[in-house]
């Protein structure tokens, strides 16, 4: 019999996602192939210590978390500095990891960090793509040096945030502006402003998330259009979705997504001209190549009433819960959940066996 790969799930985490973490972790524990795999779990709780793989387990299976945290907490020695990581050493010959932590510590290159120096694959992007991926700033100015279309914007930090005004971008911009915290997930922060009032309120609230605050130009419309990434140097694109959220709603907020879904409306595929899918579809493969990314990432667009798309977003770790549209949009375009996740795995080891084909040399000095 063929030796089962351990896997090591890691989810949770100290950013607003921490709950969605937990149930895109559960889906992908339920569809992974237990023939194949022997799965470890780590919480990372939501002061960014990781639990042992049995307190985890706990919490996974609906002891409340809090509880469970505080007893794991007590047990550990923080006059060690390893202490946040120690109980990662409880569980011995861990072969891949998988992080499926959104947001801060996960989608910005901090966890890809620790795993490089546990010297272990991981399924993802490196350490540097994660966290270009993250910063919609980096990402915007990645893109635009790549020719990818996205959405004009300023950057609003506590340093020069005297000089924008609602006017002032208004007059550029039209009456419509987004804020968006630079370095934050699932629209947490995230503020649709018409007037100076609005706009300060906004401001005020995106800053508690960020101190890097992007002023992004509102589309004429828009859709909101996504689309699904596979692969490492050559990778695929799924089939486009759609999102439609109720009229009443500014845009598709954190609520929309994880709180009441039930008025959300997805259209996978969507009905659209091949034009504009093939279009979408290279911007996409081509923002993924300028970032650098490996594994997986979903692609956010926005399409204009004048059928033109704008890279919108760039989600590295995206989520894996029942809504979710990263593995809908492979279903609907071959790829089951469960083979998803297989080829994700892959993709982990063959961008691991590709790093350590690089040479470290080292000269001494004499």
């Amino acid at each position: 019999m063929m030796k089962k790969t351990h896997l090591a799930l890691l989810f949770g985490g100290d950013s607003s996602e921490h709950d969605v973490s937990k149930r895109s972790a559960h889906n992908i524990y339920d569809a992974m192939d237990k023939d194949k795999y022997d799965i470890s779990l780590f919480l990372i709780t939501k002061t960014g210590i990781i639990l042992d793989n049995e307190s985890s387990h706990r919490v996974f299976d609906g002891e409340p978390e809090d509880a469970v945290v505080e007893e794991a907490v007590k047990a550990l020695d923080f006059s060690d500095p390893l202490a946040p990581i120690k109980n990662l050493s409880k569980t011995k010959d861990i072969d891949v990891f998988f992080p499926i932590v959104h947001g801060n510590l996960g989608e910005d290159g901090t966890i890809q960090g620790l795993l490089r120096l546990l010297h272990k694959p991981y399924v993802g992007s490196g350490i540097l793509e994660s966290a270009m991926g993250f910063d919609k700033d980096i990402t915007k100015k990645m893109l635009n040096l790549a020719g990818v279309r996205n959405t004009n914007y300023h950057l609003i930090t506590p340093d020069n945030k005297d000089q924008f005004t609602y006017a002032k971008l208004q007059a550029e911009f039209g009456d419509v502006i987004f804020l968006k915290p630079a370095n934050q997930g699932s629209s947490v922060g995230i503020h649709k402003v018409t007037n100076e009032q609005e706009f300060e309120d906004g401001l005020k609230d995106a800053f508690r998330y960020d101190y890097k605050i992007l002023a992004e130009q509102a589309i004429n419309g828009p859709e909101e259009l996504e689309i699904s990434i596979l692969g490492n140097e050559n990778p695929i694109a799924s089939q486009v979705g759609a999102i439609r959220v109720p009229k009443e709603d500014k845009f598709y907020t954190y609520d929309n997504k994880f709180v009441d879904a039930s008025q959300v409306k997805f259209d996978i595929p969507v009905d659209i001209p091949e034009s504009l899918s093939d279009e979408i579809t290279d911007l996409a493969l081509r923002g993924y190549k300028a970032l650098g990314l490996k594994g997986l990432a979903r692609i956010d667009f926005l399409v204009s009433k004048e059928g033109v798309p704008y890279l919108g977003e760039v989600n590295t770790l995206p989520g894996f819960t029942n809504i979710s549209l990263y593995p809908q949009l492979w279903e609907a375009s071959g790829i089951s959940y469960t083979e998803l996740i297989d080829r994700l795995i892959d993709l982990a080891y063959k961008e691991f066996d590709r790093r350590n084909n690089i040479i470290h040399d080292f000269k001494p000095l004499s």
